[in-house]
């Protein structure tokens, strides 16, 4: 759980850093990088890719980390050494430090001759994953597991969607002062959440009624607004997955996000609400194609 002093090492500092990043500092890192350079990816299971074709044996089965996902078509495509840390439930405090999934910080991944990372991250900070499985039960309680019912449709007491948007919005400037300081050489990316929900009416394969779909819409839209405030304001790449995957969501014909999946697994088999390979395809082609220019 984020607590009031949720990062209590040199915040301030952090933040000054963060937001104090000149552009004359950043057009020292160069855009293009050459093979063999060393890529770290950060995030949560929007970066991992749980249930996209084989599960990375190199990574922590819990993380559900799978070989297509979009760090690891990116480090094949630019022949980069990868350190993949995303993982499946990951908040940004577990990108900062040792948080609830007690793993190490996934910044330690980080070393001064990183030459690139990506970020995808904030989501589970403001129960945007848990916000989807909460309106499926609502709507169809009859969709989930007993077990599962009674954790899916509990809401902690102490959570105000407020201030965590503010602590999401704290620590990813954080995370992009702590990737200046620990390698000053890479270039940080931010890549947002894909498309989940349609712009209208929800439908079947989603499993939620209309109210709830227009709340978590606007928590979509307002991670995605936060994410891009963040990146301009630490002079920080951004890839728009939201818009990559506008039109594709998980009421559209094409679609490249699942629906809720009854019985899904992070390791096996689709997962409700996640980006399917189309979306990591797309995701992976864009940042090939910015880190070019």
């Amino acid at each position: 759980m984020i607590k009031s002093k949720f990062i209590s090492w040199r915040l301030a500092g952090l933040l000054a850093l963060a937001g104090g990043v000149h552009a004359a500092e950043l057009s020292k890192i160069p855009a293009k990088m050459p093979a063999g350079s060393t890529y770290v990816a950060l995030g949560s299971s929007f970066a991992a890719g749980p249930g996209i074709t084989d599960l990375a044996q190199d990574g922590p089965a819990r993380c559900g980390q799978s070989t297509d996902n979009y760090p690891r078509q990116l480090a094949r495509a630019l022949k980069l050494k990868l350190i993949d840390r995303s993982c499946g439930g990951a908040t940004s405090v577990d990108v900062l430090q040792r948080g609830p999934l007690d793993l190490p910080a996934q910044l330690d991944g980080l070393t001064p001759n990183t030459r690139l990372v990506t970020v995808t991250v904030g989501g589970n900070d403001v129960r945007y994953m848990a916000g989807l499985s909460a309106a499926v039960c609502r709507s169809h309680p009859e969709a989930l597991p007993e077990a599962a019912r009674a954790r899916a449709c509990a809401a902690p007491s102490d959570f105000v969607l407020d201030q965590a948007f503010a602590k999401t919005a704290d620590n990813l400037k954080a995370i992009a002062a702590q990737v200046r300081l620990r390698s000053p050489q890479a270039r940080l990316v931010f890549v947002d959440y894909v498309t989940v929900l349609p712009a209208g009416a929800p439908c079947a394969a989603v499993m939620i009624d209309a109210a709830d779909a227009e709340e978590l819409r606007n928590r979509a839209n307002r991670l995605a607004r936060l994410t891009e405030s963040v990146a301009d304001q630490t002079g920080a790449d951004l890839i728009k997955a939201s818009d990559l995957t506008r039109g594709h969501d998980a009421c559209a014909p094409d679609a490249w996000v699942e629906g809720f999946v009854q019985g899904h697994g992070a390791a096996r088999g689709p997962v409700s609400f996640h980006p399917r390979l189309p979306a990591m395809n797309a995701i992976a082609a864009a940042l090939e194609q910015r880190l070019g220019d």
